[in-house]
């Protein structure tokens, strides 16, 4: 049965629930208060990555996160705040760091960005999508003995999960990187992860909804969300107002401001990331994670972008320099041969992540609307879930039975 369906949020979640959605039959429409042309889904790094299985709620991290705190170049830095809503977080963060969190979310992960491989492949292979889209694996680069051992840890629990990666030598890093020099003793490789050019599948697939039906109005803010019997009767914005059998919220850091309107809790806060980009040349042809700098480096077509930070200091843009620069010599102390010039720093970008507490995005209907379902909170993770979160979001209102099981990503889950 055709249902007429509003996604709130025209970010990588949801342009693939609409794409799901419209495949379904529904008649969708997605709304977004921005330009439909900026923000995290075209400045992340582009990785589909089984290989980042280990939440970002993982032992250890708050205490480095209160080292880091007075570090302006740390890779991750959280602002304290007298907030409510952020110190809830806070403390579900520090809850679920810990070893059993771990285990218990490392599979979940594994399947659904394993899951988003499949399907971002079988899109690949439609008519009319073009986009670059690389299976070459992904580097874990280490400049020392000990971030060697910790990341050949993770390389042995992502093969006990069915994962393939491997240890490489500097001698065999070389022979895999010829024509650039890197500057590391050694690395994990992820044969298991691709990798591809952000703004080129969201442009073609911003114009494969539209050819399929789909509606998409930029510019258009959620004013206001009208609720009775347990159900969103109808979606107010600065442009009209809908009358929708079903609301998809993937909204990303935004989307909690307009769960709370809801009521619905969610627990959820914006973690911001810069990337730069490079037009020269640099050799580089494998991505990579500079392991002890906490930065990422991918090879795009035509470009080689750096990017990393999680800055958790609420919802704005701008552009903290120093960050900025803490990526560039990153770059430069694993890749010797790569400077980045000062207008590539001055023209770098940012964009906000929502990221929960545990590490797992929130795919499900709460029981506060049941017309209401939410795709958000993957943090770094966006990218690599992003076509299976749309599948899943279209089995949920299609009445499907789902690819994955749900539980994990349940919006009204306890922390």
């Amino acid at each position: 049965m055709s249902k007429n369906i509003i996604v709130i949020g025209g970010g990588i979640i949801g342009l693939c629930s609409a794409y799901y959605l419209q495949k379904e039959g529904h008649q969708v429409t997605v709304v977004d208060q921005s330009n439909l042309d900026s923000g995290a889904s075209y400045v992340n790094a582009g990785y589909l990555s089984p290989s980042h299985l280990i939440p970002l709620s993982a032992p250890g991290v708050m205490k480095k996160g209160l080292k880091w705190m007075f570090n302006p170049a740390s890779p991750l830095y959280i602002k304290p705040r007298l907030d409510a809503d952020f110190l809830k977080w806070s403390l579900a963060f520090n809850k679920s760091c810990n070893q059993k969190h771990v285990e218990k979310a490392a599979p979940v992960i594994r399947d659904i960005t394993v899951l988003s491989q499949e399907l971002m492949t079988d899109i690949k292979k439609e008519n009319g999508f073009t986009f670059h889209y690389d299976k070459k694996g992904l580097f874990m680069l280490c400049q020392t003995e000990k971030m060697l051992e910790e990341e050949l840890k993770v390389a042995e629990y992502a093969k006990e999960l069915g994962l393939v990666a491997k240890e490489v030598n500097r001698e065999e890093i070389k022979a895999m990187e010829p024509n650039t020099t890197v500057n590391a003793i050694g690395a994990a490789y992820f044969e298991c992860d691709h990798h591809s050019t952000p703004r080129e599948f969201m442009t073609e697939l911003k114009t494969h909804l539209i050819n399929s039906g789909v509606k998409i109005s930029s510019n258009e803010k959620v004013e206001n969300l009208n609720v009775s019997d347990g159900k969103i009767q109808t979606v107010k914005t600065n442009k009209s107002t809908y009358q929708p059998d079903e609301i998809v919220m993937a909204a990303g850091s935004w989307t909690s401001v307009l769960a709370k309107k809801l009521g619905v809790k969610l627990l959820l806060q914006a973690g911001k990331g810069y990337r730069i980009n490079t037009e020269r040349d640099t050799g580089i042809t494998i991505p990579a994670i500079l392991a002890e700098a906490k930065a990422a480096v991918t090879p795009m077509n035509g470009f080689t972008r750096f990017a990393g930070t999680m800055e958790i200091a609420g919802i704005n843009h701008d552009i903290n320099k120093v960050r900025v620069e803490a990526i560039a010599k990153a770059a430069t102390q694993y890749y010797p041969d790569v400077k980045l010039t000062v207008e590539e720093k001055d023209n770098a970008a940012c964009g906000l992540r929502p990221v929960s507490p545990d590490g797992l995005p929130y795919i499900g209907k709460s029981k506060k609307c049941n017309n209401l379902t939410i795709a958000a909170g993957h943090a770094m993770m966006g990218w690599s879930m992003s076509t299976a979160t749309g599948k899943l979001v279209s089995e949920i209102i299609s009445n499907k039975e789902p690819s994955l099981n749900l539980e994990p990503f349940n919006p009204d889950r306890k922390f």
